[in-house]
């Protein structure tokens, strides 16, 4: 007699997980224009700051809003540090390139976006109907690419998820990664990818907005 659950799609749990997609597919709405606007559209990298805290609380909600994002085998390889008292941000100084050190200083939190080259020793935990951890250990080029390309993913949904609850940010890739890495994650396997500053932006600020490639330059249809 077959097994009918050997199919991973038609075991309980997996039944239960189409039926959440169904309902969220029936009841949620795509957002609006004025949504897109906050997210995309109008949204700006942001160089000063308005003197408002960013509470531990909304940074912890903001990590549990980003871990549900995507990643290749649930790998969730990255790191956040986020950096918010003095003493913290006189650590990043030494690794700044110069213009970025006033807008790391005015900033109420700028966040180390990192990865772990070891991400794959949760894998049995996230991960767990199969055991890909031998993947990994045996095949550290692919797991320099995966940690990176999925770490960098998780940046960009911590980038959306604070704009979403009323955060402004503003990314940095002027700094010496060696320098930081030396700082923040000596003798481990962490490494920084990029930073980003959070908080509430002022908006006198602001520079111009810049071009972006229109379709026909960027996108192929086959």
């Amino acid at each position: 007699m077959s097994d009918t659950t050997a199919n991973p799609l038609e075991t309980p749990v997996a039944r239960a997980a189409q039926e959440r997609a169904e309902r969220l597919k029936a009841e949620a709405t795509p957002l609006d224009s004025a949504s897109l606007d906050l997210l995309f559209r109008e949204a700006r990298s942001h160089n000063g700051w308005q003197e408002r805290p960013v509470s531990d609380a909304l940074l912890k909600e903001l990590y549990e809003i980003i871990r549900w994002g995507s990643t290749s085998m649930n790998c969730c390889p990255a790191r956040f540090v986020f950096v918010r008292s003095k003493t913290g941000k006189e650590r990043l100084l030494s690794a700044l390139a110069p213009a970025n050190i006033d807008k790391v200083l005015a900033a109420p939190v700028t966040v180390i976006i990192a990865y772990d080259l070891k991400f794959h020793s949760y894998m049995p935990q996230l991960f767990p109907h199969r055991d890909v951890t031998p993947i990994f250990e045996n095949d550290p080029e692919f797991t320099q690419t995966t940690a990176f390309r999925n770490g960098t993913l998780q940046g960009a949904y911590l980038m959306l998820a604070a704009r979403s609850m009323g955060l402004d940010c503003g990314p940095i890739s002027g700094f010496d990664n060696d320098t930081l890495d030396t700082e923040f994650f000596a003798n481990t396997s962490i490494k920084s990818n990029f930073l980003c500053s959070l908080g509430y932006g002022d908006t006198q600020k602001v520079f111009q907005r810049l071009p972006r490639l229109d379709f026909s330059t960027a996108c192929e249809l086959t």
